[in-house]
């Protein structure tokens, strides 16, 4: 005990010289002990423990597929390459290319095309918003007692104070509402003179908080906050979406340590940001065990989309990158980690999908989906835990019909079925469909971040006959999409066509409106932040009906 004890001592010692924990973070006065904190964590949890879990989800941001010690990175990943062989590695995980889309699929657990959102990304001028119609997972949690807490991240839309975090399921906020800014003063710029600060707690700006602290550590001293005062004998979920490793490319200088043997200074810089994630999540793990969460706890780590070459990002030997829908732009580093999980130390290579977590998580925490939500997630905790099939055999990666139409798509060349012009990308078990422009399709290897780089000279690149607007791969023989299948399968790829057809039958209409004026910061003191209010619109309109109503009294007198 002496010994444990000890051992305790020091891990929170070392915690502290690294600057994440502050004896305030941890909760202790002055005067008070490690003992004496003890004492008052049994005082807290005083009561019968629940039995619906803790659930922690962590997302990474642009973190590519190879960017992870168990993929055979380069980059020093302790921490996940430990979580993750003690847990489930996720090896045939999919997300979507991109932020909003992802984010929007992880808290509805429905597919773009079923939430309006399928093209591109929420901007920060754009008056957009996940639907206020979508019941999100927050919200399904507390219904069952769950204290729901978000820390990082949103990009869902703000342009309307009923589109905010604190507004749509989430107890407390603290984080970002844009897709990127700067680590540390958490300002952005959208376009020139467009600027704004973007640091929240819950509903306003948080200025107290802007200490010049790098965002990654900052927002693990608030999950630590927030592990200390809550009673672990009540069920948290905690999502915490962490900025790294997004651009702008910024890391406090000590990361930088083992990394000074890479020339590419984007690939350095991103080691060092990976770097300090890794370590911010040993102390998120930490603290769960330290405040009497973890043996009822499940983590799931998760990337948002493939990683970013250009910046850094690295998802060899997949094709592609963020933004396209190669596996490259899609397959996730995933994994799960729980001491409730059955086949600990496991593999699953089973079909899992980021809509897939809304019922799983759901029904983890012993809650009720009502008959009326229509989601295209599953299930998949025995998947995971026990290793049993995936009840998944299809993705819809996406049908976006706005995005740029590939010139020589055609119905002729969809077989009747389908208009190949139209970016689209779908999965059926081993095999999958793309249609229309999928997106920067080469293949980086390693070596391509030997100089300035990326350098093309060290890229693979596939010159494809002039006019293809369809591509067919089986995944499970080609997962780096060498052979394209189309021609040799014509059966195949109408079926695939056949069932793209039935989901774009389902589809609601794009939601991406043009950028309003109003949504520029100087108006809103300096901060992005809702400016859409209704009210006054509403008040401008009955106010104009008075208006013409005195006038059509007014006239009426006179003509009298």
């Amino acid at each position: 005990m002496v010994a444990v004890g000890v051992l305790a001592g020091l891990s929170v010692l070392s915690l502290l010289t690294y600057g994440y924990l502050s004896w305030d973070s941890l909760g202790l006065g002055p005067g008070e002990t490690e003992a004496t904190r003890t004492g008052l964590g049994e005082e807290l949890g005083a009561g019968a423990p629940s039995s619906q879990p803790h659930i922690i989800f962590i997302l990474a941001d642009d973190q590519g597929f190879r960017d992870v010690g168990y993929h055979g990175s380069e980059i020093r990943t302790p921490t996940l390459d430990k979580l993750a062989a003690e847990g489930v590695k996720l090896e045939n995980y999919y997300v979507q290319p991109m932020c909003t889309p992802s984010r929007s699929q992880f808290i509805t657990g429905k597919y773009q095309i079923h939430t309006g959102l399928q093209h591109s990304i929420i901007r920060p001028t754009q008056p957009n918003c996940l639907p206020l119609d979508n019941v999100t997972l927050p919200q399904k949690l507390k219904e069952v007692g769950y204290s729901t807490h978000m820390v990082g991240k949103w990009h869902l839309g703000f342009y309307r104070r009923e589109c905010m975090p604190t507004q749509r399921g989430f107890d407390t906020f603290f984080g970002s509402l844009l897709g990127s800014g700067d680590y540390y003063t958490h300002f952005k710029c959208d376009s020139p003179g467009i600027c704004g600060y973007d640091l929240y707690e819950n509903d306003n700006a948080a200025w107290d908080h802007d200490n010049g602290i790098y965002s990654t550590q900052m927002y693990t001293q608030k999950v630590q906050q927030i592990l200390a005062s809550h009673n672990p004998r009540k069920p948290i979920f905690l999502y915490i979406a962490y900025q790294a490793v997004h651009s702008p490319l910024q890391a406090p200088g000590r990361y930088f340590e083992h990394y000074r043997s890479i020339n590419n200074i984007n690939r350095r810089r991103y080691a060092a940001m990976l770097a300090c994630l890794d370590e911010a999540i040993n102390n998120v793990t930490l603290a769960l065990k330290k405040y009497g969460y973890y043996e009822n706890s499940i983590i799931i780590y998760s990337s948002d989309n493939g990683g970013q070459p250009m910046a850094g990002g690295s998802n060899w030997p997949l094709r592609g990158s963020k933004g396209t829908y190669w596996e490259g732009g899609i397959r996730a580093v995933g994994f799960v980690h729980s001491p409730l999980l059955k086949n600990k130390g496991s593999v699953c290579k089973e079909l899992v999908h980021i809509t897939d977590w809304f019922p799983t998580l759901i029904t983890l925490a012993e809650g009720q989906i009502n008959e009326d939500i229509q989601l295209d997630g599953y299930d998949i905790w025995e998947t995971i835990s026990e290793g049993r099939r995936s009840p998944r055999v299809d993705i819809l990666h996406n049908i976006d019909p706005i995005y740029t139409k590939a010139k020589n798509g055609s119905w002729a060349a969809g077989y009747g079925i389908w208009n190949t012009a139209i970016q689209s990308a779908i999965r059926v078990n081993h095999w999958k469909l793309l249609t229309g422009n999928p997106g920067y399709s080469d293949w980086v290897p390693p070596q391509a971040f030997s100089n300035a780089g990326p350098n093309r000279w060290h890229n693979e690149r596939v010159s494809w006959s002039a006019g293809k607007t369809v591509w067919l791969f089986n995944i499970t023989a080609d997962p780096y999409e060498r052979v394209d299948l189309s021609a040799r399968y014509p059966d195949v790829v109408k079926q695939l066509l056949r069932r793209l057809s039935q989901f774009n039958k389902t589809a609601v209409p794009v939601r991406y409106p043009p950028k309003d004026p109003r949504s520029n910061p100087k108006l809103n003191g300096g901060v992005w932040g809702p400016w859409f209010k209704e009210d006054e619109k509403k008040k401008k309109s009955d106010k104009s009906k008075g208006a013409s109503k005195q006038k059509k009294n007014k006239n009426k007198k006179k003509a009298n």
